[in-house]
């Protein structure tokens, strides 16, 4: 197996050990003050990036946008208001925000009420017309449309339109209970898992989720429970994003104490519509942080499309979102032509991008006004985000990379600190089978002792 000489010794033996063809393995090592690079292999190549191309687009979103851009929720209304009681629509509408949880859109709903109104008499509006999009097949990625990973972006997203579901044994009424939080009253739960007594064994211990795009309110539960098992958390994506934040949005209306007549209308906001809440998000500098350290695709998504609204106008797309991104690097100095974009999360087939165009966006971050907040986003060997359980070995703080992983891909990209406060940026990209068994992660681990023991 021939290596090629600009292939530190150990990284290369690291490879061999792999089984790891040398063709696969793409990877640069750049002084981050003077640009030199002080080694690489295969760094002009096209890869499928995964979640890497995270550095891509938030630190872009952070340049043009600033870390204290906002996203705006807002609440209208048509009819007036006497007595707590509003005569028409409430409109909710969105504005793109990534992050908007559970917690997050109680407050909003308890500022309505705080609003003066107590009583909905007309219906709920959503208006998500802030993105432009067509539909997707969640589960064209990888066949698990319910996964977290795999949601779609929508101009008012609620807690990332999932759902825990607490599924415990209830020995004192021989039956399996099923409980959804939040509970969205109109989502339709059908629970079919068999209860048995006797011991927690592989035979009494299965539960199966299921639900069909043509019914997203519906989600049906089978499967066996011993009455000996123990309760267990099932996070899935169900219904629509419009479903779910009218569901959600009603159930936490009554707990507030209020009431709705109506029913969900999906509109844009008529022209006499009132302001009535501007409910502002997290700021862009807190949301690329959460993006970046636990990897949120949904998050990447929400970026991206942000970034071509404030470029090119509302509604978002991905094409504006795509067109923004590649006009920003040239405008940095770096040539867009390998940049293959195209939902800025990773989560794709399609994707590419080489380690020497991704190193050179890189080093224009360390130099950046926002490099503290954009730096402060990447996770830590051994200490938080991805990164949690690797490279422990390393100085604590001197490592901070964005990984990622799909079928046939591991990477890693950003930085790692050497003797005498040097820092180097790393970005090491393979694209082969054997990544799925791990065999990625040590030739990553091997690059990083490299830098800190030899530079």
């Amino acid at each position: 197996m021939l290596i090629s000489a600009s292939v530190p010794t150990e990284v290369a033996s690291t490879i061999a050990t792999a089984h790891l063809p040398p063709s696969s393995v793409s990877f640069t090592i750049v002084d981050v003050d003077d640009g030199h690079v002080v080694a690489s292999d295969n760094a002009t190549t096209l890869r499928s990036p995964a979640s890497t191309v995270k550095t891509i687009t938030t630190f872009a979103s952070l340049d043009l946008l600033g870390p204290a851009y906002l996203w705006h929720t807002k609440a209208l209304v048509r009819g007036a208001i006497n007595d707590g009681e509003l005569d028409g629509d409430l409109i909710l509408q969105g504005g793109g925000d990534p992050y908007m949880t559970l917690e997050r859109w109680w407050n909003f709903a308890r500022q309505i009420r705080g609003a003066g109104v107590r009583h909905v008499r007309g219906d709920i509006v959503i208006d998500n017309s802030v993105f432009a999009l067509p539909p997707e097949d969640l589960g064209a990625f990888d066949g698990r449309p319910n996964r977290a990973y795999n949601v779609a972006p929508d101009g008012l997203m609620v807690n990332f339109q999932s759902i825990e579901f607490q599924v415990a044994p209830n020995p004192a009424r021989q039956r399996i209970d099923v409980r959804a939080d939040p509970d969205l009253g109109n989502l339709i739960v059908e629970n079919h898992i068999r209860f048995v007594p006797g011991r927690c064994d592989s035979g009494a211990n299965r539960v199966d989720f299921e639900t069909a795009p043509e019914r997203p309110d519906h989600v049906e539960f089978s499967g066996v429970l011993a009455a000996t098992c123990e309760a267990r958390a099932i996070t899935r994506v169900v219904a629509t994003p419009t479903d779910y934040a009218y569901g959600s949005f009603v159930s936490l209306w009554r707990e507030l104490g209020g009431q709705i007549d109506g029913k969900l209308r999906v509109e844009a906001a008529p022209p006499d519509a009132r302001p009535l809440v501007d409910f502002d998000s997290l700021t862009l500098g807190e949301i690329i942080r959460l993006t970046n350290k636990y990897s949120s695709n949904l998050m990447a998504r929400h970026l991206l499309l942000t970034v071509g609204k404030e470029r090119f106008g509302a509604p978002a797309t991905v094409d504006k979102g795509v067109a923004a991104i590649k006009e920003w690097a040239r405008q940095r100095g770096v040539d867009p032509s390998d940049l293959e974009l195209d939902n800025g999360s990773g989560l794709s087939r399609t994707a590419r991008v080489s380690v020497t165009t991704m190193a050179a966006l890189l080093r224009a971050a360390y130099h950046s006004p926002y490099a503290p907040e954009f730096l402060a986003s990447l996770p830590l060997a051994g200490l938080d985000g991805t990164l949690r359980s690797r490279m422990r070995n390393s100085a604590a703080g001197s490592v901070r990379l964005k990984t990622g992983h799909i079928d046939g891909v591991s990477g890693v990209a950003g930085y790692v600190g050497a003797s005498e406060g040097k820092v180097y940026v790393l970005v090491c990209l393979i694209n082969d089978p054997k990544t799925d068994t791990g065999a990625g992660e040590p030739v990553h681990a091997a690059l990083v002792h490299w830098i800190q023991s030899t530079l």
